[in-house]
């Protein structure tokens, strides 16, 4: 199927700015051009958001934000959302969007963490950040409003990733007891002659830029085969209820078909949403790209049933 006529018209303008690829850029220069990509975009209203200090296991914080969804819930659900940017990019404002879509979809709670990223902080900081974050928010002694009996933990694209890892740290430490993950368009490998589909590179991504990322994110790449960074080669079993969101013309959509079906494999109940047309980046950006709306909705119905059992 072609890419959506919004999303070309989009990629369409951004290539002829002439700003180069982020893996083309300083890092921060990178960042920068990132977090402009973000600004101007409406905010959907939700009932409070609260800004605080996440602490870490080395007795520093990170930042977090975290949004009440609309509604009399006053003890909502948890969802802590890991954002996506290759592990080097993003933030909780570039993601501020996304974040308060979900938690509206959802009916939960979605607590946003600013994990540390590479270079300046490699592997595994971002992963334990997730965790300790996931970790302490789960725990009514953090004093978050919210259900700590019932909570998931999700992510967008480096940062499914990152759940995807925490949701494993979850499973073999026996607590906190996650009632679902959900992954947006997930990294889930290193290896890219698997992890991407050679029709859409460079839509949004290209192979090089990906190898890029991992080069800043990895202390040593005896490191991509680490279970915590290589989720498709994990022992999956007894993961929590799943829910895969894909973009149709996405270079790395193949690891999110590859993780679904492994998940299913393992006795995992998952199940996977395609949106026709859509590139990477698309998920709560209704603003952008009318069709993502449909995504929102799958992925708040699917948390909201699985955190209200």
């Amino acid at each position: 199927m072609p890419i959506d006529p919004v999303a070309k018209r989009l990629l369409d303008e951004a290539g002829a700015s002439g700003r180069p690829n982020a893996h083309l850029l300083p890092v921060p220069t990178a960042r920068d051009n990132f977090e402009s990509s973000f600004r101007g975009l409406a905010r959907p209203p939700v009932r409070r958001v609260v800004d605080l200090a996440v602490p870490t296991r080395d007795a520093q914080s990170i930042p977090g934000r975290l949004y009440l969804p609309a509604g009399p819930d006053t003890a909502p659900p948890l969802t802590v959302y890991l954002h996506g940017g290759g592990w080097l990019l993003g933030s909780i404002d570039t993601h501020d969007v996304t974040t308060r879509a979900l938690a509206n979809a959802s009916s939960s709670a979605v607590l946003s963490v600013g994990y540390r990223r590479g270079p300046e902080s490699r592997f595994p900081t971002a992963v334990d950040d997730a965790v300790d974050a996931l970790v302490w928010a789960a725990d009514p002694a953090s004093g978050l409003p919210v259900d700590h009996d019932r909570v998931a933990v999700a992510g967008d694209s480096a940062g499914g990733n990152l759940a995807g890892a925490a949701a494993l740290y979850a499973r073999d430490a026996g607590a906190p007891r996650l009632r679902h993950q959900l992954l947006v368009y997930p990294v889930t490998t290193t290896d890219l002659e698997r992890g991407v589909d050679p029709d859409y590179d460079g839509v949004v991504l290209e192979r090089d830029e990906l190898q890029w990322h991992q080069d800043n994110y990895l202390e040593s790449p005896l490191q991509a085969t680490d279970p915590r960074v290589n989720l498709l080669d994990a022992d999956l079993a007894g993961l929590p209820e799943t829910t895969v969101i894909l973009a149709e013309c996405d270079p790395i959509r193949p690891q999110g078909e590859r993780f679904a079906a492994a998940l299913d494999a393992a006795g995992v109940p998952v199940r996977t949403h395609l949106t026709p047309g859509l590139v990477h980046g698309f998920f709560g950006l209704t603003e952008l790209y009318p069709s993502a709306a449909a995504a929102m909705v799958f992925a708040g119905d699917r948390l909201s049933a699985a955190l209200r059992r």
